[in-house]
């Protein structure tokens, strides 16, 4: 299964020093919107979408203002999801299975990029997003981004194991390399998305479950201060978040030979992620 690493999606936040590896950078750290492009049995399927070409055309209406603040997103139509597609030689029409990790506009707002793909999330994030019951919901998630009725097919969590997680098959019974894996805190129906790639391989790309890799030492989190700040800022259940994050500590402790793991937003992961194989 061949898989692509995309960034979907360069944010440049204020206050970069707060997010600094060193504590010294004075303005800008631009980070990522890692998304993952598989070539699979049913077509391609994209793991989250990142920024979209809407997005960049209507930013105010689509994103808001606070969101533009706060994260203050470099608006390329050449680093959306679709131009980096079709830089590839396919077209929109090949993606035919969308999977997000959650409906923050960073994640989602390609999904109008892709209107014959199906697009798939838990059942609980939709919900989330369309009754917006909390202050929090009510300021993260923004309806414009799925304005277009989106060909939703929702899942509960549940399912099978996959090593210590719950986990169930997205795609269909034909597609066992990519798996569903439930990780709740940073929102109320986060999800990681696990892909089998040779072998006994796999990647686990965890969405917004930590933000920094230095949070995947055993020792605990070291990441910059701004990031610590944001990630209890904006997150849903906290203790959900922190237990699921010491899971993905011990799966990189018992299974590091055989399981990468990275987050969205971490350049350095993706960085790493991309470099060749030898």
């Amino acid at each position: 299964m061949k898989v692509y690493h995309l960034n979907c999606g360069s944010l440049c936040p204020r206050g970069g020093r707060m997010i600094a590896e060193d504590g010294r950078i004075l303005s800008r750290v631009r980070l990522v919107c890692h998304c993952l492009l598989i070539e699979s049995a049913e077509g391609l399927v994209l793991v989250d979408c990142g920024l979209g070409m809407e997005d960049i055309q209507h930013a105010k209406r689509r994103l808001g203002n606070a969101f533009l603040r706060l994260v203050n997103p470099t608006l390329s139509e050449e680093g959306t999801a679709l131009r980096q597609i079709e830089a590839l030689g396919f077209t929109r029409e090949d993606v035919r299975h969308v999977i997000l990790t959650h409906l923050d506009p960073d994640h989602a707002g390609g999904m109008a990029d892709f209107p014959a793909a199906q697009i798939h999330l838990f059942h609980s994030e939709h919900q989330a997003a369309t009754q917006k019951r909390s202050l929090l919901e009510r300021h993260r998630y923004r309806k414009e981004l799925w304005d277009h009725s989106p060909k939703w097919r929702l899942h509960q969590a549940t399912g099978e194991t996959w090593n210590g997680f719950r986990s169930i098959r997205a795609i269909s019974e034909k597609i066992s390399e990519i798996l569903l894996i439930p990780l709740e805190g940073h929102s109320r129906g986060h999800c990681g998305v696990a892909v089998q790639t040779d072998g006994d391989r796999w990647l686990l790309h965890a969405g917004d479950a930590y933000f920094h890799h230095r949070q995947l030492s055993p020792s605990g989190p070291k990441m910059p201060k701004g990031l610590a700040i944001y990630e209890k800022v904006i997150q849903h259940d906290g203790r959900a978040r922190r237990e699921n994050l010491d899971l993905i500590r011990e799966l990189i402790q018992d299974h590091s030979s055989s399981i990468s793991i990275f987050c969205s937003h971490d350049p350095w992961e993706f960085r790493r992620m991309n470099q060749p194989k030898s």
